[in-house]
């Protein structure tokens, strides 16, 4: 039987592997998303 080899997902921006967004293939984890938001599109509605 072969092993599956889980690949992590890493942040682009700091290198983390917790809480890392992967949803539209982003790739940033929570912490630099919040930072970044705005200049990749991003808009907060209340």
């Amino acid at each position: 039987m072969e092993k599956k080899s889980n690949k992590l997902a890493i942040c682009r921006r700091c290198g983390t592997t917790t809480g890392v967004i992967t949803k539209y293939h982003l790739y940033y984890c929570r912490h630099c998303f919040r930072e970044v938001a705005r200049r990749i599109g991003f808009k907060k509605y209340n």
